[in-house]
């Protein structure tokens, strides 16, 4: 199999893979996108992917601070659901996790989405801390995949 990286991303040991991002991406995952790049060093398709990404993830936090003002747990669910599937396509495994829990806690439901919570108060309040830790782990890898891309 032919590595989707090029020289330029090779580490000092001459291994070629994403800069270290922890368990932030999943790197089998991610490669799978960039072998759909037919230029391994322009990179355009993978580079369309994750750019529209960044946009729309910007976007739909927009959205969910809209509807924590309005309270209105349902949309936020589907906004989590929404932004959940859109960074599992691109193995992006805290920002995945993070809308995961806001889809449940916007269903009334416990971070796992085994449990009833009946209450809208500490649903809300469970949205808006994920929301804080969601936004943190999508600047950090933000920043890590447009290092990759050369565009820090």
């Amino acid at each position: 199999m032919v590595s989707a990286y090029s020289a330029e991303d090779r580490s000092e040991d001459g291994s070629s893979s994403l800069p270290d991002c922890g368990d932030s991406i999943d790197p089998m995952t991610f490669e799978q996108i960039l072998e759909m790049d037919d230029d391994e060093e322009e990179r355009e398709f993978s580079r369309s992917i994750v750019y529209g990404f960044f946009e729309q993830a910007e976007g739909t936090f927009k959205k969910m601070e809209l509807n924590l003002e309005k309270r209105d747990l349902n949309q936020l669910s589907q906004l989590g659901h929404f932004l959940k599937g859109s960074s599992a396509t691109l193995g992006l495994t805290k920002v995945k996790d993070s809308c995961e829990k806001i889809q449940h806690y916007g269903a009334h439901k416990d971070e796992n989405g085994t449990r009833d919570v009946l209450d809208d108060e500490i649903c809300l309040h469970r949205i808006k801390e994920t929301l804080v830790t969601l936004k943190v782990d999508y600047v950090e890898v933000e920043k890590k995949l447009r290092q990759f891309y050369h565009d820090a």
